[in-house]
């Protein structure tokens, strides 16, 4: 009998689950077609024909992970624009509750699979690129308001992502002591910094 395609569908949403939670208990060094097949219980040959090899795994991860983070729900549009809309935007981003824990273990630990392959590479910084850019705006409003002090947008935004994902590592490998609420104390110093 047929596949149909609900049933590719259906083993492709089984497969992101299983590859969800081995990264979340093991980050990308763990995924294996192994481990995934194994969370699965299912066999690796099975696996294999959806993803014939750990890259193409890795390049699926990756969409999976980038489809949660833009489908899940973002911070209210009543959070405003420009410096408020600049706190939204990186307490949003920040490892804070259980959920975004294990969601930022899994960004940071994909950086590695990344920087040994040009396409994902390529992925990541185009992801962090649209991310600068929408900070970039927000800056840019705060910047017409008086909130935050003359300058290049492009590179207080700059500077604002790579203090956010500074922190993140912190909270990653010390996470007791960087409480979510010292992590938000953190970022109002930051972005108390940049006023005139």
């Amino acid at each position: 009998m047929p596949r149909h395609k609900g049933d590719h569908d259906a083993r492709r949403r089984e497969v992101s689950g299983a590859v969800m939670r081995v990264l979340a208990a093991h980050g990308f060094g763990g995924l294996t077609l192994r481990a995934v097949a194994a969370e699965m219980g299912a066999t690796t040959g099975l696996l294999t024909h959806y993803f014939p090899s750990k890259r193409d795994l890795v390049a699926y991860a990756l969409e999976v992970l980038d489809e949660q983070r833009t489908s899940r729900p973002r911070p209210s549009p009543d959070a405003g624009e420009g410096l408020a809309g600049v706190r939204a935007m990186l307490a949003d981003i920040l490892p804070t509750t259980a959920q975004s824990v294990a969601s930022n273990r899994v960004w940071v630990s994909s950086w590695d699979a990344a920087l040994g392959d040009p396409e994902l590479a390529a992925g990541h910084a185009a992801r962090y690129r649209r991310s600068r850019e929408r900070l970039q705006r927000h800056v840019e409003v705060a910047q017409q308001r008086g909130e935050v002090a003359q300058g290049d947008p492009g590179e207080v935004a700059a500077g604002l992502q790579s203090f956010v994902l500074g922190l993140i590592v912190q909270v990653l490998l010390e996470g007791e002591a960087f409480p979510p609420e010292r992590q938000l104390r953190l970022l109002d110093d930051h972005l108390a910094s940049l006023r005139p």
